[in-house]
């Protein structure tokens, strides 16, 4: 029968196992693998021995003959999952030197996803000091017989990958309720992890084949929608990409694998476009349209470029002057121009090719060049590779419950990491819609936007959340199950207010461009308000001691998501001689579950009279604290030379009503140091900030830095051009 069996499934469902020589592990030893579909047990019992046994619910032996006589014969170990002896049922087999398979996560996903794990399972493997191996089912949520409501397929191609067999921690110190939760923990962590390795090893390797591939599974599924009321659907993206490069190879003066300026706001086009570069075999480099014209041919000089895509009904509303760019003997390439110049012949070969595997780079090529924000000087290119961001995306994956159904929303620029890969490449690679919006910035619209379009996901930054919060009506977020923010530390006060008025948790993220963007983040199935979240799977870390630091350090990481490189000449030679290694320039304390707790960023620290003060924690303590003066109320911190304490700190501030002694007895009532209070307030019209939401500190520092006007309420900034050219898109 298993002969006939492992034909059936090696035929239809082109069956592989992989690492089946940790299978011979002799007992006592327990096989963990996820469980995505009816056909499970089948795929495992095919490569397996007849003295494994699966652990099964007597109630589902009552479904039907097939049940009875085929999946609980005597490879099974029935058990009630209601009674308090099922696990020691278990645990007296695995005594005896048995060999059990458990589906820890005790019922069919129905996410698709791996869900939660029993904390049984950690008791288990304690008790009876089993060794573990992970399983990880490649391809089997696609079969029919699953429990999500996604899309299926009659032959999708499975594969099983065992891991090696291993022993669980014994969490010395711990009490035993604690290291039973620990080693659950670590069990669920080694199946993320191995989910992560497995498809980074055998998936797609560069950005568009990965893309392809998941149009050829569902072509007809919208993939992108925009503000125009443009719908793509996943075949019509491909085609389009294809058509596009065509003509972009005759339009395109710089030679493939040369680097292409694009500037373009979030609208369908712009991942078109991406598309269509990468097919052409150049580099996209994405300018950031609201850092002012003078920084984005700063930007395409730094990178060598010498054509900018970008699109006349763009500029114009933008109001852009693009002026600069002839007398950098910088060539503007007019989208619509290009466009008209398809030709029948490009949309023929278009539809032709769209669902033909088309390998047009290497995974260590770069894919795209993406610029700092330049909050705290100026901005940095760079360099992402394909492998950098599909293992981002694919890391992402492995921690987060996302569903087939799920619909994302992204206002976040493009030309930023986060809106680029978590709100764009990410949902495109799953198989999700995206609707894309041009300006973060409007409060009003937004909501009813996610509204109207019943959006699921949503990424935000700190900054806009307050915004939305404002403009907002409490029913106007009732879809969205994941609210993830990062760019910027999220408030204790936001994540307080969106529970409260919209019922949704807001889900803290941390990341930086040179990483792709994600280090760490919250999930829904491993939340911690207060931290960044854990660690992604892959990433390594280790923290550099600070004089004046007591706890923590300077963050360093490194892993597949960590860029190639800087465009930078300086900045990249440091990197390079950190053999892969990447400073943050954060403080942090990462717990033992691998949740970040962020400290503040190495520069938005003051030493005064010899202690190191956060000034991001004078912030935290600050935001919301001043209810009767609106919530529009900014208070940021910074700081200055002092020849009697080293440094002292100034407060700006929006709002002309606040006062030193109000900014005092705020720190008091939140228990911060006097050492910590600001010693002088500035009032300024607006809190400048960049197109990303970011505070811009190195405007704020020249407001502080200017002379104080005698008798003046305020200081004004310069125009606010980044707000100001976001919200013309």
């Amino acid at each position: 029968m298993k002969t006939i069996l492992r034909l059936l499934v090696r035929v239809w469902f082109r069956f592989r196992a992989y690492n089946t020589d940790a299978l011979k592990t002799r007992g006592p030893v327990l096989l963990v693998p996820n469980h995505v579909s009816w056909l499970d047990w089948l795929f495992l019992g095919v490569v397996l021995e007849d003295d494994w046994k699966f652990v099964a619910a007597t109630s589902s032996a009552r479904l039907s003959w097939f049940h009875r006589r085929v999946v609980f014969g005597s490879r099974t170990l029935p058990i009630d999952p209601r009674s308090p002896h099922a696990v020691r049922t278990m645990a007296e087999y695995l005594h005896q030197g048995g060999r059990l398979v458990l589906f820890a996560e005790g019922r069919i996903s129905t996410t698709g996803a791996l869900m939660k794990l029993f904390d049984g399972t950690g008791f288990l493997v304690r008790n009876t000091q089993a060794k573990v191996i992970t399983c990880y089912l490649r391809g089997a949520n696609r079969v029919r017989w699953v429990r999500h409501t996604g899309w299926t397929q009659w032959r999708p191609t499975v594969s099983a990958h065992f891991s090696p067999a291993m022993r669980a921690p014994e969490f010395l110190g711990q009490s035993n309720a604690a290291a039973r939760q620990l080693t659950t923990q670590w069990l669920r962590d080694a199946m993320v992890r191995q989910q992560f390795e497995v498809e980074h090893a055998f998936g797609e390797t560069t950005m568009p084949d990965a893309i392809r591939a998941t149009a050829r599974a569902i072509p007809g599924r919208v993939a992108l929608e925009d503000a125009t009321g443009d719908e793509l659907t996943y075949r019509r993206l491909i085609m389009s990409g294809e058509a596009l490069a065509a003509a972009l190879s005759r339009a395109l003066e710089t030679e493939a694998p040369g680097r292409v300026g694009v500037l373009l706001p979030n609208v369908n086009a712009l991942p078109v476009t991406l598309l269509g570069l990468w097919t052409t075999g150049h580099v996209p480099t994405l300018l950031n349209f609201s850092a002012g014209t003078a920084t984005i041919v700063a930007c395409a000089r730094l990178a060598g470029v010498s054509e900018v895509i970008t699109s006349r009904a763009f500029v114009e509303k933008a109001k852009l002057d693009l002026t600069p760019f002839a007398d950098a003997n910088v060539r503007i390439v007019w989208l619509e121009e290009v466009r008209d110049e398809l030709a029948i012949a490009d949309k023929a070969r278009a539809i032709l090719n769209w669902s033909l595997p088309r390998r047009t780079s290497s995974a260590s090529n770069t894919a795209v060049v993406l610029f700092t924000s330049g909050s705290e000087g100026m901005p940095k290119g760079v360099e992402l590779t394909h492998a950098n961001l599909l293992a981002n995306i694919r890391q992402s994956l492995a921690v987060m419950d996302l569903t087939d159904e799920d619909r994302f929303f992204n206002a976040l620029p493009l030309f930023h990491s986060f809106g680029l890969t978590a709100g764009t490449l990410l949902p495109l690679v799953r198989g999700c819609a995206t609707f894309l919006y041009p300006s973060p910035l409007h409060y009003r619209a937004i909501p009813e936007v996610v509204y109207d379009r019943n959006c699921t996901v949503m990424l935000a930054t700190n900054t806009f959340l307050n915004g939305y919060a404002r403009k907002a009506h409490p029913y106007d977020f009732r879809s969205l199950r994941y609210l993830v923010a990062g760019a910027e530390k999220v408030q204790a006060s936001t994540l307080e207010l969106w529970p409260r008025k919209f019922g949704v948790r807001v889900l803290e993220g941390y990341g930086a461009t040179e990483c792709s963007p994600v280090v760490a983040v919250n999930t829904c199935v491993e939340p911690q308000v207060g931290t960044a979240g854990r660690l992604l799977p892959g990433i390594e870390y280790k923290l550099e001691r600070v004089d004046g630091v007591a706890e923590g350090g300077r963050l360093w990481v490194r892993g597949p998501n960590v860029m190639k490189g800087y465009v930078n000449a300086e900045p990249n030679a440091r990197f390079q001689a950190g053999e892969g290694w990447y400073d943050t320039g954060d403080i942090a304390v990462i717990d033992e579950l691998g949740y970040v707790h962020l400290r503040g960023r190495m520069k938005r620290f003051a030493k005064i009279s010899g202690e190191m003060v956060s000034l991001t924690a004078i912030e935290d303590a600050l935001a919301g604290a001043f209810p009767r003066y609106g919530l529009r109320t900014e208070v940021v911190v910074l700081a200055r030379p002092d020849a009697e304490k080293g440094e002292a700190l100034v407060a700006v501030t929006n709002e002309p009503r606040l006062t030193l002694a109000d900014i005092r007895a705020a720190l008091k009532t939140n228990g911060v140091s006097n050492l910590a209070a600001p010693r002088e307030l500035r009032v300024v019209p607006a809190i400048p900030k960049l197109g990303t939401g970011k505070v811009n500190h190195r405007e704020l520092e020249r407001v502080v830095a200017a002379p104080k006007v005698t008798g003046a309420a305020s200081i004004s900034p310069e125009p606010n051009t980044e707000f100001a050219l976001a919200e013309s898109c």
